[in-house]
């Protein structure tokens, strides 16, 4: 693949129970393209999230090279890696994250604030972004006022207010009733489709993973590609 937004070359992890070592990743090798959305599957515990943990920057390999944008992300400092996690990827988790005390708005903005972007500024692209997952009507609205839904379509506009290179998104709809996980899982579709964004999606959800254009399956540390 050319020019890939994200990909790892030969990516191995391992985490140790006393003595013993327990491996978890082992040569990974994964590209993801512009505007391509990909899901991850496995049994609980084969590595899932712990995948995106790395690709992501969070958690360092044993061996093995993570690039987004061309960026080798494990060779640069701390810093740098931080700037290059808000500058290009995003994250969505089952759990939306936000902080209980702001509005939606302020929520969506904070990856902006946090690079020091003009505050009227951050609010407008935020604002943007809500309206584009439906919550243009709940600006100011905090967390416990909104729906399980509405609280992970705050978190989806968090993740790509930044219009990052790619999102990471663990299990985005395992904490929703299946009615509102359909509707999450039509949206992310529209907004891939509409911006040609990248999505490297976890999930234990088949009706989700039958979304996406390409389904890989880890298993005893090696991604393999799912029949489908």
């Amino acid at each position: 693949m050319n020019n890939p937004v994200l990909a790892c070359t030969k990516l191995k992890k391992s985490y140790w129970q006393g003595k013993l070592e327990v491996p978890v990743l082992n040569d990974i090798e994964l590209a993801i393209g512009e505007g391509e959305r990909v899901a991850v599957m496995g049994a609980s515990g084969s590595g899932k999230s712990t995948l995106l943990h790395v690709l992501g920057g969070l958690d360092r390999p044993d061996a093995g090279q993570v690039t987004v944008q061309g960026e080798d992300v494990w060779a640069m400092s701390e810093l740098a890696r931080g700037n290059l996690r808000n500058r290009a990827l995003g994250f969505v988790y089952q759990f939306h994250h936000l902080l209980a005390e702001f509005t939606a708005l302020e929520n969506a903005a904070m990856p902006l604030l946090i690079r020091r972007l003009d505050k009227a500024d951050a609010f407008a692209e935020a604002e943007r972004w809500l309206t584009e997952v439906g919550l243009g009507h709940r600006l100011d609205h905090r967390p416990g006022e909104l729906s399980g839904g509405e609280r992970q379509r705050a978190a989806i506009a968090r993740a790509l207010v930044t219009r990052p290179a790619c999102v990471l998104m663990d299990e985005p709809t395992g904490n929703l009733d299946r009615h509102t996980a359909e509707h999450i899982q039509k949206m992310l579709i529209d907004l891939n489709e509409k911006h040609a964004l990248s999505f490297l999606i976890v999930t234990h959800d088949p009706g989700l993973a039958g979304r996406m254009q390409r389904v890989l399956n880890i298993k005893d540390g090696q991604l393999m590609i799912e029949a489908r």
